[in-house]
C-alpha cells in the first residue's frame, strides 16, 4: 500500500513538473519583461538603483537583474571560470563585488555591458538564474503542493524580485498551501494581494513603482488563466 501511494505521489509530481516545464519559457519571458522590458532578456542591462543595504546605490545586472550586494559576484565568478572574452578583466573583481561599493566604477559598468553580448556570458546568465532562482522557486512550488503554471510565475517572481517567499507576508493572510490542506488558487490570490499592498506602501519609492507585477498577475487570476494559455500583459508588453 505504501509503495502504491509512493508511486502515485511520484506520478503527480512528474505531471506537475511537466506542466510547469512546458511553460518555463513563457514564465521566464514574463519575468524578463518585468526586469528589463525584453521578453528575450537583456543580458547587457546595467541599471543603478538605490536599493542596496540601507538604501545605498548599487549595480543591478543581466537578463533578470542580479544585484551588486546580492549575487552578482557569483555570476561574475561563473563567467570568469568559463574563460569568456572579458574574463581576465573580471577576475580581480570577484573578491571585491559585495565587499566594497563599485557603483561608481565606470570601467566595470562598461565591461559588464560589453560582456552581455558574449555568448559565454549569456550561457553563464542562463545557468546562473536557473540555479539561484528557478530551482529554489520550483522546489518551493513542488514541496508546497502547487500545480498551476500561474502559481509558478507568482512564486518565481517573488524569488527574483524579493529573494523568496517572505515569511512576514505569509503571516498576513490565513490561507494554507495545498500541502497543508489549503486551496492553491485561494493561497496564490491572497499572496498576490498581500504582496501588492506591501509593495504599494513600501517606504522605498523604487519598490512602489513595481506594483505592475502584482497587478498583471492578478489580471491573469481574473481571466482564470492558470495554465498561462492566454496572452499575458507584462508591464504593457504582450507575452504570448
Amino acid at each position: 500500500m505504501l509503495r502504491f501511494f509512493s508511486r502515485i505521489k511520484k506520478l503527480i509530481s512528474k505531471v506537475m513538473s511537466d506542466s510547469v516545464t512546458k511553460k518555463k519559457d513563457k514564465i521566464q519571458s514574463i519575468l524578463n519583461v518585468f526586469e528589463t522590458g525584453n521578453p528575450d532578456g537583456d543580458y547587457s542591462n546595467v541599471t543603478i538603483f538605490s536599493d542596496g543595504p540601507k538604501g545605498i546605490r548599487q549595480i543591478t545586472y543581466g537578463k533578470s537583474q542580479t544585484t551588486e550586494w546580492g549575487n552578482l559576484n557569483k555570476l561574475i565568478q561563473s563567467y570568469a571560470n568559463r574563460n569568456g572574452k572579458h574574463s581576465e578583466f573580471f577576475k580581480p573583481y570577484v573578491s571585491k563585488i559585495g565587499r566594497i561599493t563599485l557603483v561608481n566604477d565606470k570601467k566595470l559598468i562598461s565591461e559588464l555591458r560589453e560582456a552581455g553580448s558574449d555568448p559565454i556570458m549569456k550561457e553563464a546568465q542562463d545557468d546562473f538564474f536557473d540555479e539561484h532562482y528557478w530551482k529554489p522557486a520550483f522546489e518551493f512550488f513542488k514541496d508546497s503542493g502547487f500545480t498551476e503554471p500561474l502559481s509558478m510565475l507568482v512564486i518565481y517572481d517573488s524569488f527574483i524580485h524579493s529573494g523568496g517567499i517572505l515569511n512576514f507576508l505569509r503571516s498576513r493572510f490565513p490561507s494554507k498551501t495545498p500541502a497543508k490542506g489549503g486551496t492553491e488558487k485561494e493561497w496564490i490570490e491572497q499572496y498576490i494581494n498581500v504582496r501588492h499592498s506591501w509593495l504599494a506602501n513600501h517606504p522605498n519609492q523604487i519598490l512602489r513603482k513595481t506594483t505592475y507585477r502584482t497587478k498583471n498577475m492578478l489580471q491573469a487570476v481574473v481571466k482564470n488563466d492558470w495554465n498561462l494559455e492566454k496572452p499575458f500583459t507584462a508591464n504593457g508588453i504582450i507575452v504570448d
